[in-house]
């Protein structure tokens, strides 16, 4: 633990719940700070006020810095390192840190650090639910939940933090227990200059981890370390030895430790073997941690974890059609997995809906997997049409104004044996405001039917 200076001039860049957790935070530690927001009401400011001299809080215009004299800044990750005035500050010498970095300053006990493109809060939720169902005193949070810094508490076993990109950008001294990069897919390419930048940032997750956790089927999740550093890799394919994998018999699919069969798919709750891939992942770090994958806790929880909401959840099932709320599928991705793990090539039975704001992505590939997979595509938001432009012409696409349109739509189109499946591949910002309201709406729509 490596406790914070005290000859430093620092500024909380930025509010909403990351930074008034580093208010909060700083304060509580005595240290004085400046909080600057380029928003003239930001979310939090109130707060903030509580913890911080109303003299020592500027919004409106994040160029102020430039004359505070700072030397260290707590960046929130909604705000990027290449906003200009960052990157003068930078070039300086002036130290961009987050909220994760200070977490690493005074943490005390183990934590495993999750990231990926996909599936990181379904893993992060599932590990701590498994630890904590062994008896661990386990918190989880980070890009999921309470911010990391509201975590820290005496007499915890294991921190559990899902970390986003953002976050990773202003990580300089990680260094997990347990470090996990499930996959890279292309995301919030309206921030980075292209894929590989987007994945330098997210591999920052393994800097000077104990242990690592990656996926065999994704290249670009392949950890580089030191000699020693042990590391568990996961595939829904068959296995080598140390590996976590799939393996089928007469009796159907497992869930394996090289050739060893742990749970067959029947005793999993999560469906889809992108779930499974999940699940696999979770195995292999309580392996790492130490902890017995064959316990009856661990069982049981796989047993009843169905997932997340708004993450290929299962709102309704009528006349036959089984209706799946993916909103939380906001990249490329995220709706791969969800077609893959839940379409299949002998039946077209997928009805796709989509659309949003696309964040700059390359739909292109989704066009394969919906032509091979999905019978109707319903499109609707800002990009609709930037993904109807990558899809085969005998792809049935369908175009809306609302969400509520579609739902009707389906109404009629849809038969006995159907997934409606809502993974719009996009954010939700350009209809509502954030994809939890988006993935609520279309629950009530399928409720209403």
């Amino acid at each position: 633990m490596s406790l914070i200076g005290s000859d430093r001039v620092r500024a909380v860049v930025g509010l909403g719940a990351t930074g008034l957790s580093c208010v909060r935070f700083l304060a509580s530690k005595g240290i004085e700070f400046y909080v600057v927001d380029s928003r003239e009401n930001p979310p939090g400011l109130e707060q903030a006020k509580a913890f911080c001299s109303e003299d020592r809080i500027f919004t409106g215009d994040l160029d102020v810095l430039e004359t505070l004299g700072v030397t260290e800044l707590f960046v929130s990750p909604g705000i990027a390192l290449r906003t200009p005035v960052l990157a003068r500050l930078a070039e300086r010498g002036v130290a961009m840190r987050g909220d994760i970095d200070l977490f690493c300053d005074y943490v005390d006990a183990p934590f495993v650090a999750i990231t990926g493109s996909n599936a990181k809060s379904t893993v992060t939720t599932l590990v701590a639910m498994l630890l904590q169902a062994c008896g661990k005193n386990t918190k989880a949070g980070g890009n999921l939940g309470l911010p990391a810094l509201d975590l820290l508490s005496p007499g915890t076993d294991f921190y559990v933090l899902e970390l986003s990109s953002f976050q990773l950008e202003t990580t300089h001294a990680l260094q997990a227990d347990l470090a996990c990069l499930l996959n890279v897919s292309e995301d919030h390419m309206d921030r980075y200059k292209d894929l590989y930048e987007y994945q330098r940032a997210k591999q920052k997750v393994y800097r000077g981890c104990k242990a690592a956790v990656c996926n065999k089927q994704d290249i670009l999740t392949a950890p580089l370390l030191a000699e020693g550093v042990p590391v568990r890799a996961f595939t829904t394919k068959s296995p080598d030895l140390k590996e976590y994998g799939m393996l089928k018999d007469g009796d159907g699919a497992w869930l394996c430790k090289g050739v060893e069969r742990l749970y067959h798919t029947s005793q999993i709750a999560l469906k889809g073997s992108h779930n499974h891939a999940n699940v696999l992942a979770a195995l292999a770090m309580l392996e790492l941690l130490g902890v017995d994958v064959m316990s009856d806790a661990v069982g049981e929880v796989l047993k009843t974890f169905g997932g997340l909401p708004h993450r290929c959840e299962t709102v309704r099932v009528l006349d036959g059609v089984t209706y799946i709320n993916d909103s939380k599928g906001t990249n490329v991705g995220a709706t791969l997995a969800a077609l893959q793990g839940l379409g299949s090539t002998a039946n077209k039975k997928v009805l796709l809906i989509a659309g949003g704001e696309g964040k700059g992505a390359d739909f292109r590939a989704l066009a394969k997997p919906i032509q091979d997979l999905v019978r109707i595509v319903y499109l609707f938001g800002k990009d609709a049409n930037r993904i109807a432009d990558v899809l085969s012409s005998d792809v049935e696409v369908k175009h809306f104004d609302t969400l509520d349109q579609i739902v009707l739509s389906i109404a009629q189109d849809s038969q006995e044996g159907d997934i409606a499946l809502f993974s719009p591949a996009c954010a939700s910002l350009d209809m509502y405001k954030n994809y939890e309201m988006r993935g609520q709406h279309f629950a009530r729509l399928v409720a209403e039917l």
